[in-house]
């Protein structure tokens, strides 16, 4: 009888024993599970938390809404040229396009509308003007641009190398034969985002108190189309032109991964300049279709380009002024031919915030 009952008294124990286990084999993985979801919910929430800076470099903007006026010029440039033995380039670009803009702002995100200035000006000359949109939005740890072009037919030859010397060295010459359409997306991540802010430099939204620098990492894609009509070159150039160069199409997407380094300099009160370069390797998928042969070649290769960002800007949180300049290069290198564009926007800008948030009402101004 007493071994029955030891016998049940252990059955019972080792039942007990293995239940608990049984129990934490299911408990355990649930709350492992809740830990790791609780863990990417605070890294996601982290990351999309554009308010986490440091006060002491960074202050943010007191107002919701913002008017500005602004006027743009547009620059651009394409160079066609071959290699060796005898390098021969041939650098066509229109006028600057200008226009005048006036915008509205609520926070980081301005609206508004920019009309042709050199119509204003009283410059029109016939010339097809093409159509172009750009956008940058910068917020304190991700931006973004985004850009399309379509070229008139207002180019002008402006430089020639390694023709003939019966071509004087101030040559120009109107070129209706260069049609491009160009778009394109520029992501990138700013590592040093809670000292350091891009939009203080370039979209008012903040004010930067004391200099801080930043590395940046980027991922950009563009499709680039070009026509070119060497036939409508003037003959004293087709004369001795490189067969390397006589190519009628050429559209190529460009890829790359940009790395580089941004510094905002406060040099006084209330005053900034910030200066951004990055370099990025792109690899190139092309499409080129010869005059001489007229069939297509494809090509792949790896070339480096850039993008470019200066910026100076006085703001004392309600008023401010400025101008800034984004620009980007495209290089393209192949065999016997070469491809380099470029192209950037320079904007001076002024105006003033108001209506103060909610949270700096009751603060002395």
């Amino acid at each position: 009888m007493l071994r029955g009952i030891c016998f049940c008294i252990c059955m019972s124990v080792m039942l007990s024993l293995f239940a608990q286990n049984e129990e934490s084999n299911f408990i355990a993985p649930d709350r492992t599970v809740h830990k790791r979801s609780e863990i990417i919910k605070r890294a996601i929430k982290k990351f999309l938390d554009f308010s986490d800076f440091d006060t002491a470099y960074i202050s943010p903007n007191r107002y919701n809404y913002a008017l500005m006026l602004d006027h743009f010029t547009n620059y651009e440039y394409y160079s066609v040229g071959n290699g060796t033995p005898e390098p021969q380039r041939l650098r066509f670009s229109p006028k600057p396009h200008n226009k005048i803009g006036v915008y509205f702002g609520w926070r980081w995100l301005f609206l508004g509308w920019a009309v042709d200035a050199d119509g204003l000006y009283g410059k029109k000359n016939g010339k097809k003007r093409g159509r172009e949109f750009d956008l940058s939005l910068y917020s304190s740890k991700l931006g973004v641009d985004i850009f399309y072009k379509r070229t008139g037919n207002s180019y002008k030859i402006h430089k020639i190398t390694g023709f003939s010397d019966r071509i004087p060295t101030d040559y120009s010459e109107d070129f209706n034969g260069l049609k491009v359409k160009m778009k394109g997306l520029n992501l990138y991540y700013i590592f040093n985002n809670r000292r350091f802010s891009y939009p203080a430099a370039f979209s008012q939204s903040t004010n930067q108190r004391r200099s801080a620098g930043s590395f940046i990492t980027g991922f950009s894609v563009s499709a680039h189309n070009l026509d070119f009509d060497y036939t409508q070159l003037p003959p004293i150039i087709q004369e001795t032109m490189n067969p390397g160069m006589k190519v009628n199409h050429i559209k190529y997407t460009n890829i790359s991964l940009n790395f580089g380094y941004a510094y905002n300099w406060v040099f006084a009160r209330n005053c900034l300049a910030c200066l951004s370069l990055n370099p990025a390797v792109a690899y190139k998928t092309s499409r080129i279709r010869k005059a001489e042969e007229e069939t297509d070649e494809w090509y792949k290769n790896f070339n480096i380009d850039f993008i470019l960002r200066v910026g100076i800007v006085y703001n004392n949180s309600k008023y401010f002024a400025g101008t800034s300049f984004v620009g980007r290069t495209y290089d393209y290198y192949r065999n016997n031919f070469s491809l380099n564009n470029g192209f950037g926007t320079l904007q001076v800008y002024a105006g003033f915030n108001f209506c103060l948030k909610k949270e700096h009402r009751k603060k002395k101004q």
